[in-house]
């Protein structure tokens, strides 16, 4: 007999075995347990990265692309939309102004934030150890104002969009060259990272959603090739900023999902996004975008909540200030205009190509630049430079400089006001949480009140529709106090100070030095002065990872100093792009 045919056999008596001890069992009475029947598990579907569109939208440049796509398409997020009645009055809104800009302390607060930027140059010394030596303005306007520009070509070859056939709507950079004379309306549907909506005409929220609406759908069927019928084979993945308004995202999901007809879509903060976009875990997270400045601390895919801060300045804010140097310099192309749009893009390409935070660049330079724009010749200006080129990007260091009165500068995280059309919102959860939360959160907040130095964190969340801040927050924002004081005396003076700290508007070093001193522990703030990610297309300078470098060592507490082993700021993460770091 062979080894396969004993084991054979001696499975057969094992069997026959194990069926005796069976019929005993049941002689006995003896029930086993029955086993439960095996259900299937359901089948997750593969979901395919080429069917998933990604959608960043910016108060100035639309992002948007297939999440497999190597780089999104960029494109200006401004839509034309053609007059439904002939005599319409023409709207159109602004680029580079902006509200506050016209009040009697403008100009006095520009000169003053300019004040603080030349005793700034002037103090940090160059690499070689000598200080720099200021360029006085008026060196290079007696240049600039003696220059005549010259003739390159009796064309520009630029020509205004054509609308002979009345299109309903022009989108991106059709929108842009819509002739100034041509019944259209021009529209930004998004402004400081929010939804544009104010009392003008196309400004309710109906209307913008509409723009966006038809401005992605545009891109969508024409760029990315996909019919707009098969968006229902499509996801799509939205990008927020970390401080946001809950009721217009829901608007603009809804619209994603019942107008477009996208199968799902799920919702990313700006600042993760950046984080695995860069292939980091945790960071200090500064998007400088065109109109606002946005920072939080993300810790291992988590966004802090009390760390977020949303300040109301941007790329374009040093475009204008430049654009104000540059007159105060005798600048040559007499004509320019900030309520053109053309000029407006040559302003913006001006302060790319010049302007710098190098400190060891220093007195006058001559450059030269062209002007081309439809019905007019291509000419060529020659223009001498001096401090201007420091001096614009330093004003988002010295946000005084862009002559600011009257506006909310910084936005901190706001609690939600609930949502009447959702029956399990915040509200409801806070209502129904067990008595024991509820016991214990109350003691948190009475001894809260009890320390006015750092007892911001428990009244916030006990206040419906207020602000909701960290304990280090509030001990950045109230101080330290030694003598108890009523509740509202101490909430009165609370909203006070709120108020006057959203009416001030932080430099970005010591926007970024607050936002990492709101983390709850040291070690999260070691982390996070270790890895500051600078995103976003408003701090491209050449020299701005050092300048800002150099800043946050010299201004962070003298604690951490001994405590970061190494202080980092990353401004072009994997060596790519920071515009587009947060997804692609």
């Amino acid at each position: 007999m062979t080894q396969a045919e004993k084991e054979q056999d001696n499975g057969k008596e094992k069997d026959k075995e194990r069926d005796k001890e069976k019929e005993k069992e049941q002689q006995r009475g003896v029930k086993r347990p029955i086993a439960p029947p095996t259900i299937p598990d359901p089948l997750q579907e593969q979901i395919q990265s080429n069917f998933v569109v990604v959608i960043h939208p910016g108060s100035r440049t639309l992002r948007i692309g297939r999440a497999t796509d190597t780089l999104p398409l960029t494109i200006p997020h401004v839509i034309a939309r053609r007059h439904k009645q002939s005599g319409q009055p023409r709207y159109e809104d602004a680029w580079l102004l902006r509200e506050g800009l016209n009040k009697p302390e403008s100009n006095e607060q520009r000169q003053n934030g300019l004040k603080m930027v030349d005793q700034a140059i002037w103090s940090k010394k160059m690499s070689n150890g000598v200080r720099r030596t200021p360029v006085s303005a008026e060196q290079a306007r007696a240049y600039n104002c003696q220059i005549r520009p010259a003739v390159l070509d009796s064309s520009s070859r630029v020509k205004w969009t054509n609308t002979a056939h009345h299109p309903p709507h022009l989108v991106g950079e059709e929108a842009l060259h819509v002739n100034p004379s041509d019944c259209y309306n021009i529209h930004w549907p998004m402004v400081r990272g929010q939804l544009n909506v104010h009392a003008g005409p196309g400004g309710s929220l109906t209307a913008v959603l509409a723009d966006l609406e038809t401005i992605w759908s545009h891109v969508i069927q024409k760029q990315l090739d996909i019919p707009l019928k098969d968006l229902k084979y499509y996801r799509c993945i939205l990008l927020v900023p970390d401080i946001y308004n809950r009721q217009h995202i829901k608007e603009v999901v809804n619209m994603l999902l019942l107008n477009m007809g996208f199968s799902a879509i799920i919702v990313h903060q700006e600042s993760v996004c950046a984080t695995f976009g860069s292939g980091l875990s945790s960071a200090c997270v500064v998007d400088v975008g065109d109109q606002k400045t946005s920072l939080c601390c993300v810790e291992d895919g988590v966004s802090h909540r009390n760390s977020r801060l949303c300040l109301a300045y941007g790329g374009s804010d040093v475009t204008r200030t430049f654009f104000w140097l540059l007159q105060r310099a005798g600048f040559p192309y007499r004509d320019c205009q900030l309520s053109s749009r053309l000029d407006c893009q040559l302003l913006q390409h001006l302060k790319e190509i010049f302007c710098h935070l190098d400190q060891d660049i220093s007195g006058l330079q001559d450059h030269e630049f062209q002007t081309r724009l439809p019905e007019s010749p291509a000419l060529l200006y020659q223009v001498r430079l001096g401090d201007e080129k420091l001096e614009a990007p330093m004003g988002l260091f010295y946000p005084t400089t862009f002559g600011i009165v009257g506006q909310k500068m910084t936005s901190l995280q706001y609690r939600s006001q609930g949502d009447s059309e959702d029956p399990h919102d915040e509200h409801y959860l806070l209502s129904t949480q067990s008595k024991q939360d509820q016991s214990s959160k109350s003691a948190a907040d009475r001894k809260a009140v009890s320390r006015p130095g750092g007892g911001l964190d428990g009244e916030m969340r006990g206040m419906k529709g207020e602000m909701e801040l960290g304990p280090a927050q509030g001990e950045c924002l109230m101080g330290a106090g030694e003598v108890e004081e009523p509740l509202s005396a101490h909430l009165s003076r609370k909203t006070a100070i709120m108020s006057q700290f959203e009416s001030k508007a932080l430099g970005l070093d010591k926007a970024i030095l607050h936002s990492i001193d709101c983390c709850a522990s040291d070690e999260t703030k070691r982390k996070m002065y270790s890895s500051i990610l600078v995103v976003g297309g408003g701090l491209m300078f050449h020299g701005a990872q050092e300048f800002l470098l150099h800043r946050i060592i010299n201004k962070m507490p003298p604690s951490f100093r001994r405590l970061v082993d190494n202080v980092e700021v990353i401004t072009r993460p994997k060596d790519m792009d920071p515009r587009a770091a947060f997804v692609w």
